[in-house]
């Protein structure tokens, strides 16, 4: 079995990820293929693992963040998907009003042009919802294995309090999206997680002293 996915799938500050929970449970060999910072982009372009992903029984594909991809309007980093490169020409010409100088991560990006709480947001939204569907679609079309979908819904609201939407909220995966990818895969698991920080258990996670503001919203131990 090969385990596709970001933060959560490579299980960042934990002994033992669900991919290792799995391997064991299982008595299969399940290879982690999670990495940080991951999006469509980063997933296409690797080809080694999709290499590895194509020699698998099944392919257990967690759903990569909407914001995490480049489209007709920003730029990302080619490897490091959450992080802001540049606006396209279409960007600035609906918001000759922001300045992105300052802007270095999709996030803040986001935050950002909702803070105009006008029309042009939607626009925004609605050309990532149809690139993420388009990009995923086409790497499932590369993949040979059987893919279970992992749609995970992480509670993140009591670390973040009063500090606005997090990323998983600004675009969101919708069932419309989903349902969308169901003809070119086996299934989808949909859960409801929680933070380190939301369910208390930072002190079981693994980190060191000044990784401690990342921690608090990465999934703990009772997560995996």
């Amino acid at each position: 079995m090969a385990c596709v996915g970001g933060d959560e799938t490579f299980g960042r500050f934990v002994g033992h990820p669900f991919v290792d929970l799995l391997e064991s449970r299982l008595e299969k060999t399940c290879v982690n293929l999670g990495s940080l910072f991951n999006g469509i982009e980063a997933l296409s372009l690797d080809a080694g693992m999709l290499r590895i992903v194509n020699d698998a029984e099944l392919c257990v594909l967690q759903l990569p963040s909407v914001l995490s991809q480049s489209n007709h309007f920003y730029r990302v980093h080619p490897r490091r998907n959450d992080r802001f490169l540049e606006p396209t020409r279409d960007l600035l010409s609906l918001y000759p009003d922001v300045d992105f100088t300052e802007v270095h991560f999709v996030r803040h990006l986001l935050a950002r042009l909702q803070t105009h709480s006008d029309a042009r947001i939607e626009a925004v939204a609605q050309e990532l919802s149809s690139a993420w569907v388009l990009g995923m679609r086409s790497f499932l079309e590369r993949v040979t294995a059987p893919v279970l979908l992992l749609w995970l819904h992480v509670n993140d609201q009591d670390v973040w309090e009063d500090a606005g939407p997090t990323e998983r909220d600004l675009v969101p995966v919708t069932q419309s999206m989903v349902d969308q990818m169901r003809p070119q895969c086996v299934g989808c698991v949909e859960l409801q997680v929680q933070t380190a920080g939301a369910s208390e258990e930072l002190e079981d996670a693994m980190f060191g002293s000044l990784q401690q503001p990342m921690a608090l919203h990465c999934l703990g131990p009772s997560a995996h």
